[in-house]
């Protein structure tokens, strides 16, 4: 039981990283498709840099750097050119996934390297506390650390000023906008700092889940975590519900095989998506998204 919890936290976390981001730019009204390209930047970026520097810690703020600045370029053509969001956000994805495979290809043409990894947090007398102790003070530092940044984002959303003007922004803009609330900077900001998480995310991945980069590593994990905010019903506690909930079907996925059990491989390997389509399918009439979702916005001149 304590295995699979574990190994339930330790998937779930890259998710609900990328879910928090995500929920703090639609909570402003923008949807971020891109979510899945900014992952994949922030791998490569992580990968690339602490495999240069020989330094994990690195790579993870090189891999926040680049998803922060990709994700102002859909910034500037969603909010300031009031440009598709979907279209925009498919763009990146596909500029993300081009780039990063060439330009693995062309700094490490003989072969990819192993990178140094984040070791494990491993903080004395709270990784022997029974079944969460190794499971949280065991593993990698992001995995406490997305839990408290789940407990900061629904404070800040829920409890502050600043909050309550980013959720005003993203259900009626052009009434937030008369209240004296710059909706355009406020845009800008949810996309910056829901691309920090989603560099975390991404860094993630060859930094705490493996020591490598594969082309298109992320492997729809982007798309899942837009699944995440909407069957978490846009509430922070509720994606890490939902992020858990993906997290601990694959970790049963993988423990189907690895028990050898009579289960055909590809519906093993479904086995997750399947149970969060269903989930979603019944959680998708029940939710409610935020009223201006999706909608740019111009200010009127006056």
């Amino acid at each position: 039981m304590d295995a699979l919890l574990e190994a339930a936290l330790r998937l779930a976390t890259p998710l609900l990283f990328a879910a928090l981001g995500e929920l703090l730019v639609e909570r402003s009204g923008v949807v971020n498709i891109g979510i899945e390209g900014l992952m994949l930047t922030g791998a490569f970026a992580a990968f690339a840099v602490a495999v240069t520097t020989a330094s994990p810690g690195l790579g993870v703020a090189a891999g926040v750097s680049a998803s922060v600045a990709l994700g102002m370029v859909f910034a500037w053509f969603v909010v300031l050119r009031s440009a598709d969001q979907i279209v925009v956000g498919t763009a990146v994805n596909l500029l993300a996934l081009g780039a990063t495979g060439l330009a693995l290809r062309s700094l490490f043409p003989g072969g990819i390297p192993a990178a140094p990894v984040v070791g494990p947090l491993e903080i004395p007398g709270l990784a022997s506390l029974p079944v969460v102790g190794t499971a949280l003070f065991g593993a990698t530092p992001f995995v406490p650390t997305s839990l408290a940044a789940t407990l900061c984002v629904a404070l800040f959303l829920a409890r502050t000023r600043a909050g309550l003007r980013w959720r005003a922004v993203g259900e009626v803009a052009r009434a937030a906008d008369a209240e004296g609330v710059r909706v355009a900077a406020v845009r800008i900001g949810a996309i910056a700092v829901g691309a920090a998480f989603a560099g975390i995310a991404g860094a993630m991945l060859p930094l705490a889940q493996s020591n490598t980069f594969s082309e298109g590593m992320t492997a729809g994990r982007g798309f899942i975590a837009l699944a995440i905010v909407i069957f978490g019903r846009w509430n922070a506690i509720g994606c890490a519900a939902a992020a858990l909930f993906f997290g601990a079907t694959t970790a049963l996925q993988f423990r189907l095989q690895a028990r050898g059990l009579a289960v055909p491989y590809p519906l093993a390997l479904a086995l997750p998506y399947v149970l969060t389509l269903a989930v979603l399918a019944i959680a998708t009439g029940r939710a409610r998204a935020p009223r201006d979702l999706g909608r740019p916005y111009r200010r009127e001149a006056h």
